[in-house]
């Protein structure tokens, strides 16, 4: 049981590390040529040594959930799918005529909004015109988010025979009153059905996205929810915290706050559903993931494998991500890009033949260092401290490495850091003591604007 005052201590707000720097700390506006030009040096360089993963944000939604803080369009209007896949395939091609050969393509995700809201002819039309010239690497993997309500069997059956063998659901909570209020409906029979069809056509690994923390939520209602979830036997779970963030997520302001369970009452939902992953079989990957043994994300996890990135933790470390789609983030492992945030910009730019890229980051050596630092604690648990920027890591990190330390989160050596058994519960409050600019700012966790730890 993960020890309760620790996680008050330690639930602060603090980023979630899917990249380093951390978005707020992009510049705003990124000049699109110094982009494209860095882009295609590290394409020459890249693509055949380790190929490259496209991330495709398709974030059409026929409702509005109310818990969400992902860019989506809410319509019922299917019209749009053309539009949008054909404005996708001009931003393809706009990186492929970048590009000195054909690419490498290791990994290919389709995240949403909801990326079945799609039809399968034009879901096939799509990743056929992406595969088009392309080299499929040896070990690519392909993966789609669905929605349990509306993913049918000619969706998987299309997907699959397009190479796909992953696929996540979006279960969120069973119980019909937090579905109620967070405006998501879909009762469990559809959860079992839409799982054991992707099963049986052939899908290898299917993840099942739930979320404590949300309003109306109790511990016999949670209970309920992951005991059905797990009768269904996931290879994997995503367990993740309701961040609320009504700032910058609207539905979010369409509840009672008032619902909204305590940081103490949320606390014991996390224990629960800890204890309720371990005594089934899975086991904790670091950042809210779990995996049954026999997945290859477990196996990744220990044979140190294991890479993190925009599409959360993955089995492939291509160096190369592009993200095509409206607010879909590139990263080239020395730069971040991210694209227009509002759909007709990123239409306007993409149809007057310019770049949708709006904001971004370019890694300077204190950034690359700092940067392995994470990725090395978030996907091993463990890092070595190299000689660079030893004076930042005595001044900034090692105190904040002590006061870990101290409470048994941590082992800390002259030459590096590991976790414990109980510190990989607070793999993001590690992370944080390497990250420069969290520690530079002074902020305390009020000041903040993530989402907070537990």
């Amino acid at each position: 049981m993960v020890d309760f005052q620790l996680l008050q201590k330690y639930n602060v707000a603090i980023p979630r590390y899917t990249s380093y720097p951390t978005v707020p700390n992009w510049k705003e506006e990124l000049d699109a040529n110094e982009w494209e030009n860095s882009f295609k040096h590290r394409f020459s360089i890249d693509n055949k040594a380790n190929g490259i993963s496209l991330y495709l944000h398709l974030p059409f939604c026929e409702s509005l959930c109310t818990y969400c803080g992902c860019n989506k369009k809410i319509t019922t209007n299917h019209n749009v799918e053309d539009e949008y896949i054909t404005a996708i395939l001009k931003e393809w091609n706009r990186y492929r005529n970048l590009m000195n050969e054909p690419p490498v393509i290791r990994e290919i995700h389709l995240g949403g909004g909801t990326p079945t809201f799609f039809a399968p002819e034009n879901l096939k039309k799509l990743i056929n015109s992406i595969l088009e010239n392309s080299v499929l690497h040896p070990q690519h993997d392909f993966s789609i988010e669905g929605h349990p309500n509306n993913t049918t069997r000619e969706h998987l059956q299309t997907l699959y025979n397009l190479g796909f063998r992953r696929v996540s659901f979006g279960v969120q909570d069973l119980s019909d009153e937090v579905q109620r209020v967070i405006n998501r409906y879909q009762p469990f029979s559809k959860v079992k059905e839409v799982t054991e069809t992707a099963r049986e056509i052939g899908f290898l690994s299917i993840n099942f996205d739930l979320i404590y923390g949300l309003p109306l939520q109790t511990q016999a209602n949670l209970e309920y929810t992951l005991l059905q979830c797990i009768t269904l036997k996931p290879e994997r779970v995503a367990f993740y915290s309701y961040a609320h963030v009504p700032w910058t997520s609207k539905g979010q302001r369409l509840f009672d706050e008032n619902d909204l369970p305590s940081v103490d009452e949320k606390m014991k939902l996390y224990q629960l559903g800890k204890r309720l992953f371990s005594e089934n079989g899975y086991y904790d990957i670091g950042m809210d993931h779990f995996s049954l043994p026999e997945d290859n994300l477990y196996q990744s996890f220990l044979e140190g494998k294991l890479h993190r990135n925009f599409m959360g933790y993955t089995t492939q470390k291509s160096a190369i991500m592009i993200g095509l789609g409206v607010s879909s983030i590139s990263d080239t492992g020395y730069a971040f890009a991210q694209n227009a945030k509002i759909l007709q910009e990123y239409y306007n730019r993409i149809n007057a033949g310019e770049s949708a890229v709006t904001k971004g980051y370019f890694l300077n050596e204190e950034d690359l260092c700092f940067k392995r630092y994470v990725l090395d604690i978030s996907c091993k648990g463990k890092t070595t401290f190299k000689p660079e920027f030893r004076d930042l890591l005595e001044k900034y990190t090692i105190p904040e490495l002590k006061k870990l330390e101290a409470d048994e989160l941590v082992v800390l050596t002259d030459t590096g850091v590991e976790a414990t058994a109980k510190g990989r519960h607070f793999i993001r409050n590690i992370c944080g003591a390497f990250d420069m600019y969290l520690l530079r700012s002074n902020l305390n966790a009020e000041d903040r604007k993530f989402s907070r730890a537990i």
